[in-house]
């Protein structure tokens, strides 16, 4: 099957039943998750001010990702983001104090860790909360660069608008696992600005789509054909939060579900095998705070342990060269905006 849709343009007709079904399993979970709640502590580092109806806040959890940080803030400043917001979690490698030296981050920290927090979903609901409903939101990781058709060119406003326009309130995104080909490593430079510069590679065939009650569900990628990981790898990166909106039991399938096919579809380009990433995967498998404690990372220590490096490539890997590819090859939609004057 193309990845993840070969026209570029999902086809999301649903029966009647098919609806239904999704209907009744948001009210079942949504009265699950409202009577299990838990208010999840965070505070601010500083005071924070409230957001001006013209901001684009894009909400984010981060631990120890200096490697990526200022590349991180830089591709968001580019697509008209106004304000990050941002739990800390704990980090150590001067992440914490790069972010106080940016004068459009709103810092915050919490007692309690990822896990503890429901894999940051808690923090993320009580951010939501604090800085208002019935607004737009980016809502990312610190290792997650959103593209999306003409993005250099057209502001996240101008997304807005057009979501708006079709009367949809989220965006949907598969996440792209970019790896770098152990064989370029002598020619890379020593620093790069983009990270798509050091990890340019993702697979061409190794994603599978499909439409369930909940949304849509996208498997596979590197990590799939590899180590067998079933992770899902579709979020809602631009999304709506009104009083309705919960992540229930997973960020990859909020609440409520019928939100959850939209016609208009980005990418995210998912820098989990970045320079630093050795020393990432070591952390997650001591610090046991990712889904099944960190099962999956264990599988790609083993690798390290054996080999040393964990290579990627394969004979369909393709190097990256621009958002205009990822529509070409029907990874994300295209958007028709309106001419500019």
């Amino acid at each position: 099957m193309n990845y993840p849709f070969p026209s570029g343009a999902p086809n999301f007709t649903r029966s009647f039943l098919d609806r239904l079904r999704t209907g009744y399993d948001t009210f079942r979970v949504t009265r699950r998750e409202r009577r299990s709640r838990a208010e999840t502590i965070i505070q601010p580092v500083r005071q924070v001010r409230p957001l001006a109806a013209t901001d684009v806040p894009l909400i984010f959890v981060t631990h120890n990702d200096i490697a990526l940080l200022f590349a991180f803030i830089q591709h968001y400043r580019q697509l008209g983001v106004t304000r990050f917001i941002c739990v800390d979690d704990v980090s150590t490698d001067g992440t914490r104090e790069a972010l106080l030296n940016e004068p459009d981050v709103d810092l915050w920290t919490s007692p309690v860790r990822f896990g503890e927090a429901r894999r940051g979903r808690n923090w993320r609901e009580s951010l939501f909360s604090r800085y208002g409903l019935d607004r737009w939101y980016l809502n990312v990781d610190s290792d997650e660069f959103l593209v999306y058709d003409d993005c250099f060119n057209q502001p996240l406003s101008s997304l807005i608008r057009m979501l708006e326009g079709q009367n949809l309130k989220r965006m949907a995104a598969p996440m792209l696992d970019m790896y770098p080909k152990l064989s370029e490593f002598d020619a890379m430079p020593s620093s790069v600005d983009k990270p798509w510069h050091f990890s340019r590679y993702f697979d061409s065939d190794s994603y599978v789509a499909r439409i369930k009650k909940r949304g849509v569900s996208v498997r596979g990628g590197p990590r799939g054909r590899k180590f067998g990981e079933g992770n899902e790898l579709i979020k809602y990166p631009l999304i709506y939060w009104d009083g309705t909106c919960l992540f229930g039991s997973s960020l990859h399938q909020p609440l409520p579900y019928g939100r959850n096919f939209p016609s208009i579809w980005g990418a995210i380009l998912h820098f989990k095998f970045f320079t630093n990433y050795k020393a990432k995967i070591s952390e997650a498998v001591e610090g046991k705070q990712h889904f099944n404690s960190s099962e999956h990372y264990q599988k790609m220590m083993d690798v390290l342990h054996q080999e040393g490096e964990i290579d990627f490539t394969y004979a369909q890997s393709i190097c990256y060269e621009g958002p205009q590819q990822l529509v070409n090859r029907g990874y994300m939609t295209k958007i028709d905006f309106p001419q500019r004057g």
